[in-house]
């Protein structure tokens, strides 16, 4: 049996005073796709962040690939985890190919220039997110979605076999936000790489995610199967809201319709 590809147990982190996370246990499957949801400021980034060691714990264990999180050097854990954040920030005027380049930091001697093994790996995963066309042009010259993809194309370059995204669909149109998730899943499907998704929109949860795991004030409120976390009443709890799900016509996938309170 393989071994997860996190856990935590009993795990709290803090921010100057403020609980992130009070003591969850946790533990995510391999080669899925998860996805973290919940209200604002209820924990998903934070346990993003603590599984790859970019904020201390300040209490519990957490193991990432079967080993103590205390255990990894940095360059170690980057090339087991690849995460792209938020808000990611690069000069204007870098290429895109550049940009993917950073990708394979943790793949390289530090004072050693880029191999053949290096730019092969960077044209590959170019080509994967369909920037190949753009290696040359800047980020500065990118629309919203072409700059979400080179970012995409520079986190697949590290050759990690996990994968976090921090809100990879956040400011994108739903054209580029279906795009960018279907990318996902195809890589999952065909490379079986695990990946760990921050998500807002419970429908994109809904429809690509194998598992969910729905925090509400820095704890679990439910993880498992994608349809058996996301319900009618747990939605309605958690996010203080009424909702019904329903099946689209002549397909067998749910829908999540969030009811205005005025309409009920």
């Amino acid at each position: 049996m393989s071994k997860p590809l996190a856990e935590m147990s009993t795990l709290s982190a803090h921010y100057d005073g403020f609980t992130a996370l009070d003591a969850i246990d946790l533990t995510l499957p391999e080669q899925k796709i998860i996805a973290f949801c919940g209200p604002n400021g209820s924990g998903k980034s934070t346990a993003l962040k603590v599984l790859r060691a970019l904020h201390a714990p300040s209490g519990g264990e957490a193991e990432v690939a079967g080993q103590a999180l205390d255990d990894w050097t940095p360059r170690a854990l980057a090339r087991e985890i690849a995460m792209l954040s938020q808000s990611p920030d690069a000069p204007e005027d870098m290429t895109v190919f550049d940009l993917a380049m950073l990708g394979r930091y943790s793949r390289r001697s530090r004072f050693s220039g880029p191999s053949a093994e290096d730019r092969r790996a960077v044209e590959n995963a170019l080509a994967t997110t369909g920037m190949e066309a753009l290696a040359g042009r800047s980020i500065g010259q990118l629309s919203g979605g072409q700059v979400q993809r080179a970012w995409i194309a520079m986190t697949l370059a590290q050759d990690a076999p996990r994968i976090f995204l921090d809100e990879p669909t956040n400011h994108l149109d739903i054209a580029h936000a279906l795009e960018i998730l279907d990318l996902l899943v195809m890589l999952n499907r065909r490379e079986q790489r695990s990946f760990v998704i921050v998500l807002h929109d419970l429908n994109h949860a809904l429809r690509y995610a194998d598992h969910v795991v729905l925090f509400e004030n820095g704890r679990i409120a439910a993880e498992g199967a994608t349809r058996e976390v996301l319900t009618e009443e747990r939605i309605s709890t958690v996010f203080d809201i009424d909702c019904r799900i329903l099946p689209l016509p002549e397909t067998d996938l749910p829908v999540i319709v969030p009811l205005s309170r005025q309409s009920i």
